[in-house]
């Protein structure tokens, strides 16, 4: 499985994203699945995967080769005039990868399934968040809805709807983020380190910041005992309950 976040800010765009693939607990590796576009200055376009490691592999793939080769009309990333177009060319792009992977082989399609996180900015236009689901429909973020998770969502959302705050720092929202998956961590072992983390300031149309947090990070180390015993005293803090034994 995976844990992945996309959030929009004030400040721009932050994504998160675990590297732990799993097909049983004798069979866990480490794969990447946050990839990135970037023309610093025109445009920048961040995908996070989650779901049928083929699948994700597969489509991303397919997006970098044609990228690779400026002199096909096939539609890319780095051609499209719109973040909305860039969405619409993955969307289609996983369509077809799931619709021939079923015809090939399984008759689920459902084993094939994955969604992407996709973010960006294009120079002149606003950054943009989508959610991609495995049917190639796709939403975008709003004022409500300012974050996107995909994989084991449940565990690390409390905190992101508490916490969350629209014109919060970067390095706040890096915080929150690592409060979230270390939530996510110690409730399900099918997310783990180490994570993916890139920020993408507002207008700059670039990467800003991006950063490997492995198991031994010392930051996020305290971030988790610290966000243990914040816990732990804030549970205690508690009024009593008046229990008529």
């Amino acid at each position: 499985m995976t844990y992945c976040v996309g959030m929009q800010l004030n400040a721009g765009l932050i994504f998160m994203s675990d590297t732990r693939t799993n097909a049983g607990v004798d069979n866990i590796s480490i794969f990447r699945k946050m990839y990135s576009w970037e023309v610093p200055g025109e445009r920048v376009i961040t995908i996070m995967s989650a779901g049928n490691l083929a699948t994700t592999q597969s489509v991303i793939s397919q997006l970098e080769e044609r990228d690779k080769r400026p002199q096909e009309r096939r539609p890319s990333l780095l051609r499209a005039p719109t973040m909305f177009q860039v969405v619409n060319i993955i969307g289609e792009t996983l369509r077809e990868t799931i619709r021939s992977g079923a015809l090939s082989g399984a008759s689920a399609e459902s084993q094939f399934g994955a969604t992407f996180i996709v973010g960006g900015q294009i120079k002149g236009m606003p950054p943009r968040l989508f959610l991609i689901y495995p049917e190639g429909n796709f939403i975008e973020s709003t004022a409500d809805t300012p974050f996107f998770q995909s994989g084991e969502t449940k565990y690390g959302r409390p905190i992101l709807v508490r916490a969350y705050e629209p014109d919060m720092s970067f390095a706040d929202a890096a915080k929150l983020l690592m409060v979230s998956f270390d939530s996510t961590l110690k409730a399900n072992l099918s997310v783990g380190l180490p994570f993916d983390m890139q920020i993408v300031p507002v207008d700059e149309c670039r990467i800003g910041y991006s950063t490997r947090i492995q198991s031994d990070d010392p930051y996020f180390s305290e971030i988790s005992k610290s966000w243990g015993n914040a816990l732990k005293q804030a549970f205690r803090s508690l009024p009593p309950y008046d229990l008529p034994l």
